[in-house]
């Protein structure tokens, strides 16, 4: 079975094939950019653009930076507020013709770095973190995920965390990574409080730069860096349909509740 996973993200909508069951992309991603603003209308037409690039794909896997339950699109924090409890799954069938699995972008990413990442093999609480436009968060137990926890929202000083400490604050504010890094051990010493996890993985295109900031950290828990990077997103998508295909009896790292990404 080949599956095509779409990433929407901040600043570009990307996509390629993948096999879901090696979680290899099958030909070069393409990408275009993420309409501004991003209004459903518009990142449909964007995610379908993308699409069109490929053909011989059985099912699609769509991420989408906020939550999602059973396809519905329940939160819009960094998108058009058109998104807000927009039929997200059926619209993107609609428009592409082939069964869409939608769900939460670091849930995707997370789901693939448990699946054949740095998350491969690991037991107990282990959270998948990105730092990018906000802080995306993914929860899994035993390598089942927790959909949704959005947890970049957690309040520090009355304010969301990804606003303190997301890779978009250090470039606007034009942090140092010392300064940063302060900022980012706040944060992960908050949740270490509430969850106490047994590992954090960090995801974003900050985590190519981990040397600069990691040895800064003054935590508890271990952490290491995501090692698929920008692919994560696509396979994760890919893996959730490939999930929703194959029916809620079906086994796989990172396995995600059946409502948390429905098929339209």
């Amino acid at each position: 079975m080949t599956i095509l996973g779409i990433d929407i993200g901040g600043s570009g909508v990307k996509g390629a094939p993948v096999d879901p069951a090696g979680g290899d992309l099958l030909a070069e991603r393409f990408r275009v950019p993420t309409p501004q603003p991003a209004d459903v209308d518009s990142v449909v037409e964007a995610v379908a653009e993308v699409a069109a690039q490929f053909d011989g794909f059985d099912s699609i896997g769509v991420t989408f930076p906020g939550v999602v339950v059973d396809g519905v699109t329940r939160s819009a924090a960094n998108v058009d507020k058109s998104w807000l409890d927009a039929p997200a799954a059926r619209l993107f069938t609609e428009r592409l013709g082939k069964p869409v699995t939608v769900l939460n972008d670091a849930d995707a990413a997370g789901v693939a770095e448990v699946a054949f990442g740095a998350g491969r093999d690991q037991s107990g609480l282990i959270m998948m973190l990105t730092f990018g436009t906000g802080i995306g968060s993914a929860l899994f137990l035993d390598g089942v995920l927790l959909p949704n926890t959005e947890l970049g929202h957690l309040e520090i000083d009355g304010a969301d965390a990804e606003l303190l400490a997301s890779d978009r604050i250090r470039e606007t504010e034009d942090l140092t990574w010392e300064q940063w890094a302060v900022r980012v051990e706040r944060y992960l010493r908050h949740v270490e409080m509430l969850l106490s996890p047994r590992l954090f993985i960090v995801g974003g295109g900050v985590s190519k730069k981990s040397e600069k900031f990691f040895p800064l950290l003054d935590i508890r828990t271990p952490i290491v860096p995501a090692t698929l990077l920008n692919n994560a997103g696509i396979i994760g998508a890919a893996i959730a349909a490939g999930q929703a295909a194959a029916g809620p009896g079906a086994q796989h790292p990172g396995a995600i509740p059946v409502d948390a990404a429905a098929p339209a």
